[in-house]
């Protein structure tokens, strides 16, 4: 048995919270799946919470997602990617975005637990370094109240972090090499990924509303010109704190109408802007709302 191994058979027989923690192709997502096929099989009704914002294993980027694991079938790829919650972030990356990734993770994390889900796995995104990557993971260990941290890394490059969580936090903090299964991806391969994830969202049918200008999050300033919203990823309100999903925005420049596209049916209370606009190829494209708003 190796160390992976053992931390999962230990953390399904004795935690309730596991936040996996670690860089880019370190296996966290190899490991989540392992944690929860491991608590499935012991009888523990488990949720899995993907906190990635950009490389999903549940769900379209640009959001956090929950998904209830009740059989192994649920572990299966295609029925894994079909969330039951999500938390509208509006951007690919976590940067920028701190206050809307960890509101997501609090959330969903309490939705997985009024659903009955007594094992929790929150697979996190891959910013680790620095000040933001810090702070990012002191507020999800901070909200989700994690009885374990498992930091994958390579070498030491995590020992800031996690020494930061140990000084904090009464989690246990397990520092793991990187998975022995993980296989390296390019920064176009992940790029190839988000595009192609973001592109299956919007598959199917697809429905249109028209928008009135009253309806977002931020509010527009006076005279704002609706064309700056052309294609502008907005998440879609239930009106009780949550969403029913995404889509973009469509401005008619001929008629000056503003449309809502979304394979969501139900139409939304309200929408929030995004900071990505999606190109034709559905490739996201930063865009920073201070400024787009400025220009008025």
């Amino acid at each position: 048995m190796n160390e992976h191994e053992a931390l999962v058979e230990r953390a399904v027989r004795a935690k309730r919270t596991v936040l996996l923690v670690g860089g880019l192709d370190t296996g966290k997502t190899t490991l989540s799946r392992m944690l929860l096929r491991a608590a499935v099989e012991a009888g523990r009704l488990s949720a899995f919470l993907d906190a990635d914002v950009g490389q999903k294993s549940v769900g379209p980027p640009a959001t956090v997602t929950l998904k209830m694991v009740r059989t192994v079938a649920d572990l299966e790829p295609e029925v894994l990617a079909l969330p039951d919650g999500l938390s509208f972030v509006g951007s690919t990356s976590p940067q920028g975005h701190l206050l809307q990734v960890v509101t997501g993770v609090a959330n969903l994390a309490r939705r997985g637990r009024e659903g009955g889900a007594d094992f929790l796995v929150v697979d996190s995104g891959g910013l680790v370094s620095g000040i933001y990557g810090q702070i990012l993971k002191y507020h999800k260990v901070e909200m989700l109240q994690a009885d374990l941290v498992v930091g994958l890394q390579r070498g030491e490059e995590l020992q800031p972090l996690l020494g930061v969580i140990q000084r904090f936090f009464h989690s246990e903090v397990v520092p793991l090499g990187v998975h022995p299964g993980v296989v390296p991806t390019t920064v176009e391969q992940r790029a190839e990924n988000r595009e192609g994830a973001m592109r299956r969202y919007f598959s199917g049918e697809l429905h249109r509303w028209r928008v009135k200008p009253t309806v977002f999050m931020p509010a527009l300033p006076p005279l704002f010109d609706l064309g700056a919203l052309d294609r502008l990823l907005v998440g879609l309100s239930d009106g009780e704190g949550g969403y029913l999903g995404m889509g973009y925005l469509e401005h008619g420049a001929d008629e000056g109408v503003l449309r809502l596209i979304s394979p969501v049916a139900e139409g939304p209370k309200a929408l929030r802007l995004g900071s990505v606009r999606l190109e034709e190829n559905y490739r996201a494209k930063r865009v920073d709302l201070r400024n787009l708003f400025r220009s008025e």
